[in-house]
């Protein structure tokens, strides 16, 4: 043997293959965000559907609240709809925001939250769903007539008088229960868009969206969709939704940490 004695290297094993975690692709994230929407679109429908056929129960309660805002002395929804009723242009108008602002409104504000304000998006999805389930219970307990239907007081059902409409004969429409007016869902929707608007933006402009809401509010009373008190809780509802939710986490910055020094 030579003096130096033979030093065996070892030898290295192969580095155990790290599968990457498999995200979904973007295309596939919002196919399914699409997905939830249209089935929270689908429930409200189905939902409203299923509320119907209680037609007298629905105008006795219209009666009870058309005479409980009288009793609390809140504004007049025919004097409101009297007012307007000379001004063709406007009532077209009115009509015209109730029919083809609401949905869209609402689909707009999902879509760029989703791409622009992801952090925001899931928070504002949820808030949307839990005030449509909770507005769905209300229809089912609650059967309500519109104020448009109470003839006998005098107000009129402006969209199939001047059009547009998005309803058709009470007695025929199947797409929608036309008997589920509390709450609001257009004055709660416009209010969480804005909400959810405010709370994505900065500026002092942002309380700007709140016209969404103002506006729809005196949209849905003098087309004679609905009455102040429908509005009224839907609003504490959206506020009992939002109290419930968590809220959005804003994008923080990784902390990157300093590399120990030693002596």
């Amino acid at each position: 043997m030579t003096a130096v004695d033979e030093v065996s290297t070892p030898v290295a094993e192969p580095a155990a293959t790290v599968q990457p975690r498999v995200q979904p692709t973007a295309a596939r994230r919002a196919l399914r965000e699409i997905g939830l929407v249209v089935v929270l679109f689908l429930a409200y429908k189905a939902g409203r559907i299923v509320a119907d056929g209680h037609v007298a129960e629905a105008l006795a309660n219209a009666r009870d609240v058309w005479h409980l805002e009288r009793v609390l002395r809140l504004p007049s929804e025919l004097a409101m709809q009297r007012a307007v009723l000379p001004h063709l242009d406007l009532v077209h108008l009115a009509n015209s925001y109730y029919a083809y602002v609401h949905f869209p409104a609402t689909a707009l504000l999902l879509i760029w939250m989703y791409v622009w304000r992801p952090a925001h998006y899931v928070w504002t999805r949820r808030m949307l769903a839990w005030l449509t389930a909770a507005g769905l219970v209300v229809h089912l307990l609650l059967p309500l007539a519109p104020p448009r239907m109470l003839g006998s007081v005098g107000m009129v059902d402006t969209g199939r008088l001047y059009g547009p409409s998005v309803y058709g004969s009470p007695t025929t429409d199947t797409l929608a229960n036309q008997y589920a007016a509390m709450p609001s869902l257009h004055v709660g929707w416009a209010l969480a868009v804005a909400i959810a608007l405010i709370a994505a933006t900065r500026g002092r402009w942002r309380w700007l969206w709140l016209a969404h809401p103002a506006v729809t509010l005196l949209v849905v009373v003098v087309t004679g969709n609905h009455y102040w008190l429908d509005a009224a809780v839907a609003v504490l509802l959206l506020g009992l939704v939002i109290a419930a939710l968590p809220r959005a986490a804003p994008a923080r910055a990784v902390a990157i940490p300093r590399p120990r020094v030693h002596a």
